[in-house]
Parts: structure tokens; sequence; C-alpha cells
């Protein structure tokens, strides 16, 4: 599928959200306030909202876990537009660098695909999660794609205003608010 019209990103709550910010905001992309656990029901509706353009959700490890029943639904609507990234730091790092379930052993890519995502893969590296970004470009999904990262903080700090984030998102998609 080829994406003419620019990748919505969604952006999960803390690191996943933050990191997105500081790489520089753009109209597709929707910050996530306080709601954990949203992003990829949000990135999903999106996704079955406007099929002709490429939709990330990027997520953190504490967050997909407290929506897991979502990865069924994403497997039985099969979006070919949809791509979820989990970053996976094993923290619920801002409220207080608690562990998750990760960081014990649960494998959230075998979770992924135990739910009808055939396209769930662990990035071994960099290099490699470059690779599976640019296939996900290419090639249709849904796809599940996890990447261990640190615990260290992030690189800046999402703007808190809450309309103008909407708004900018509606923008972005092209629909008037």
């Amino acid at each position: 599928m080829r994406d003419r019209i620019g990748s919505a990103v969604i952006g999960g709550i803390g690191n996943s959200n933050f990191d997105l910010w500081a790489s520089g905001q753009r109209p597709q992309n929707f910050y996530m306030l306080g709601s954990m656990g949203l992003a990829t029901p949000i990135a999903l509706g999106v996704a079955l909202a406007q099929p002709q353009r490429k939709v990330f959700a990027l997520d953190g490890d504490g967050s997909i876990l407290m929506q897991l029943g979502a990865l069924g639904t994403v497997a039985a609507e099969a979006c070919k537009n949809l791509a979820i990234i989990i970053w996976d730091n094993g923290l619920y790092q801002i409220t207080g660098s608690q562990q998750t379930l990760t960081a014990s052993g649960t494998d959230l890519v075998a979770m992924a695909k135990g739910a009808g995502i055939a396209q769930s893969y662990w990035a071994s590296d960099e290099t490699h999660f470059g690779a599976l970004i640019e296939r996900t470009l290419r090639e249709d999904g849904p796809w599940f794609i996890a990447a261990r990262i640190d615990g260290e903080k992030p690189a800046g700090t999402t703007e808190r205003d809450p309309v103008k984030i909407r708004l900018n998102f509606m923008q972005g998609m092209g629909v008037k608010p």
C-alpha cells in the first residue's frame, strides 16, 4: 500500500508520546494525554475511517497490557493500513517505574500472534526495526512490532493542550472540526 497523504501516528501516553513530540510535530500526529491503553483502539478507528492512509499506533508495554482485547479486534478487522509499534522498557515509567509483566517474561509478540496478528515481530536491533518499518510502508498489515528499549527519560514532553492537539489532528486528517 502506498501512503501518498501522510501517515497518521497515534502516540500513546508516556515515552512513546514524548519521543514522538520531540521528533517534530506534524498535524498527522495525535498525542494522547492521560488515556492509558487507548492508542491502539484509536489508531484502529482512524485506520477504519481512512483506509487510504497508513496509521501507526505508537504505544508502550504497560498501555498495551491494559488493552489486550484490542489485539483480537485488530486481527478481526484486518486493516491493511495499520501498524502497532510497542516500546517495551518493562516499566510503567511515568508513574514511578514499577515493573510491567514484560519484565518477568510476558511476551507481547506471542500475545499478538495468539490474537491473530500474523505479522508480529520483535525488532532485534535498530537496523531490524528500520527494515520492519519499511515493510509496513510497502506491504499490507495489520502489523505488530515490538522493540525493547531502555528506561531512560524521554527526549521531550508533549504540550498539554488537548483542544489544540485535537484540532491539529483533525486538520491533518482532512476533517473539519
